[in-house]
């Protein structure tokens, strides 16, 4: 038999195969610099990528004709007109029906059939405000006041609480 072949399926004893011990710390700082340096190489291609396609951009845009830029001009046009007109339709809709500007942005629809619509669907979801309540005829109002005494109004002390004070001055002895 050959050394390369092991009848026993034991592992071979040599030293190069067996992996050497590193110590934990020396690992951990060699993997951190592994995955750095791969993060570097992403963003360097990231970027070369992001030229490449700046580049191709402008090459389309250079092999264009004057025809079909301006057609891309007019669609990009057409388009703004249409969303202005949407937003003008929603917000007409909206204030003609009584519904916040905030909650306009949220009704769907297209035309003013469809918002109107949407707009009633949305009023009718809402619960129905409650009146406030009438004060109760024969009930007095409630006069709440604060339970401070403002420093400069101390005369207005009831006459009882002159002699309180002066019998609490008389008890306590003095030392």
């Amino acid at each position: 038999m050959t050394e390369e072949q092991n009848p026993d399926n034991q592992p071979d004893d040599k030293p190069d195969d067996k992996p050497a011990a590193k110590p934990a710390a020396k690992d951990e700082t060699s993997e951190v610099e592994k995955w750095k340096a791969l993060a570097r190489k992403n963003e360097a291609q990231a970027k070369s990528n992001a030229d490449a396609a700046k580049k191709l951009a402008a090459l389309e845009e250079a092999g264009k004709t004057e025809s079909e830029r301006m057609a891309e001009r007019l669609n990009l046009a057409e388009r703004e007109r249409d969303e202005a007109k949407a937003v003008i339709l929603r917000s007409t809709v909206a204030a003609e029906k009584g519904i916040s500007p905030a909650m306009a942005k949220f009704l769907p629809g297209v035309t003013r059939e469809e918002l109107e619509a949407s707009a009633d669907e949305y009023i009718a979801a809402q619960p129905a405000a409650e009146a406030p309540a009438a004060p109760v005829p024969g009930r007095p109002k409630e006069r709440m006041r604060s339970g401070a005494v403002p420093a400069a109004s101390t005369t207005e002390l009831s006459p009882g609480a002159d002699r309180l004070r002066a019998a609490y001055a008389n008890s306590t002895p003095n030392t």
